[in-house]
């Protein structure tokens, strides 16, 4: 076998290169968008805060060397126009050094982001870009052919994906076990969409079809990206398929998005090569493929450890490169919706009949009457922790009275990452913050009342707060 020219699957390395230059594109986006209000110099977790009490070795950066708010939306702007120049093909028009080098940079400026990012960046897509990303930059371009070994490295981040989600499901929640927990899921799950509300009404035997269908996918169609074609294209069709479900049922950033590029690269299109014959690689070519071959087996030591665990982490990097890490999801389903809202009342006493405005955001529930919106692959960071602080305070103890401060002096910064504000022209004295059970009402409920949600007051997350 020619470990270095892998016939037929031209096409699929352009498909995954075009489409991981897309999700970098987005990921920069947000990063620009979002960062001065989350971790800038006054945002509610402070890099350079971070930074004085976090050794080099835990969190690598260039932002060690100089953090500015400018310097960090300098960095988020040029990796969002190299991930443009990249999904434009500009990687194409170099010589095979020049194209490693410039994917090297988006890995290295998204690195350095993730790792300054605390809370706000803790989620498992990061890492899984992160050590996509990686991979990327030996993948090649139309100079050499697509390096095989590189390709099966790509198909292991895509099997310990897959199949670590699927045994965390079954060592988790015993609704896995007995296909009842898309009984919940469409109504519980982080961020709805906008047809999220269509598929918790679907009839309860497609539910346990959905997750039967869920186990296979995950649990036994990963050993399938190892067999010979055309099987291998067969298994990462279907995980294409199961992703784009997942996209349609909900939000979950650029997860799905990201998978359904990885699986792109496992399939075998029968593509020619170009019109012009590839030259053979060059020998620092090989040798690099290699060492990044050996790294990352001596790597995936831990990842492939944690596994076969009892005790399975769910989304953890082993490596401050985030190079080889460890995924899943969904361990457990909650049966109970909890929001909570934020108000604010103008009243400098604050009564049980004061004029009580809610602050709505972008795409976590709040207004009953408001469909949710599709935002994925696009991440709204401040709504997902909103989520994770309505399961548990603790998620929210580092930001969210730095968040209700802001919102007490109408900081822009913080405004801009909210749908509507009710303060337009002096903010409120008070702010306060009330936990609801969110339920989606029911299609005679819809027709009655035009609402997507009935919500039930369930107790007090702060009481109304003003300055100090």
């Amino acid at each position: 076998m020619d470990w270095f020219g892998a016939s037929g699957q031209w096409l699929g390395r352009l498909v995954f290169q075009r489409g991981l230059a897309a999700l970098y594109l987005v990921a920069f986006l947000g990063a620009a968008l979002q960062f001065r209000a989350l971790i800038g110099e006054r945002g509610m977790l402070p890099v350079p805060r971070f930074l004085a009490r976090v050794p080099w070795r835990r969190a690598p950066t260039v932002f060690r060397a100089h953090y500015s708010d400018r310097f960090f939306a300098g960095c988020s702007w040029t990796g969002a126009a190299i991930a443009a120049a990249l999904l434009a093909g500009a990687d194409g028009l170099l010589p095979l050094w020049g194209a490693m080098l410039l994917w090297l940079v988006p890995w290295a400026l998204y690195l350095s982001i993730v790792n300054v990012g605390q809370t706000w960046y803790g989620f498992g897509w990061e890492s899984l870009l992160l050590e996509v990303g990686f991979l990327a930059v030996f993948l090649g371009n139309d100079e050499v052919a697509p390096p095989v070994l590189v390709l099966f490295l790509l198909r292991w981040v895509l099997f310990r994906l897959e199949f670590g989600a699927g045994l965390i499901k079954m060592r988790g929640d015993a609704c896995w076990r007995k296909l009842t927990c898309l009984y919940f899921h469409h109504e519980t799950q982080p961020m709805p969409g906008p047809l999220s509300w269509f598929f918790h009404h679907l009839p309860r035997p497609l539910h346990r079809v959905e997750a039967a269908a869920n186990h296979v996918t995950q649990l036994v169609v990963p050993f399938l990206l190892f067999a010979p074609q055309p099987v291998a294209t067969a298994a990462a069709a279907l995980m294409i398929v199961t992703q784009l479900w997942l996209v349609l049922s909900g939000n979950f950033a650029w997860l799905n998005w990201l998978t359904v590029v990885l699986a792109a690269s496992v399939l075998d299109l029968g593509d020619p090569h170009p019109a012009a014959e590839p030259s053979a690689p060059p020998l620092w070519y090989e040798v690099l493929v290699l060492a990044l071959t050996v790294a990352v087996a001596v790597l995936s030591y831990r990842p492939v450890r944690n596994l076969f665990s009892r005790r399975q982490s769910m989304n953890r990097s082993y490596d401050s490169l985030h190079l080889v890490n460890t995924y899943g999801a969904f361990g457990t389903v909650g049966r109970v919706r909890q929001e909570i809202v934020i108000e604010g009342t103008a009243d400098e006493v604050p009564r049980r009949d004061s004029d009580w405005r809610a602050y709505e955001f972008r795409g976590k529930p709040g207004d009953p009457r408001r469909l949710p919106r599709q935002f994925a692959p696009y991440h709204l960071r401040l709504d997902w922790m909103m989520w994770f602080a309505a399961l548990s305070p603790a998620y929210a103890r580092s930001w969210f009275e730095p968040l209700v401060e802001r919102l007490l002096v109408g900081d822009r910064d913080t405004l801009r990452l909210l749908r509507h504000c009710p303060f337009p022209d002096a903010p409120p004295v008070h702010v306060r913050a009330r936990v609801y059970r969110y339920r989606y009402t029911t299609w005679r409920e819809l027709r009655a009342t035009g609402a997507w949600w009935e919500r039930t007051y369930v107790r007090e997350f702060l009481p109304p707060t003003r300055l100090r």
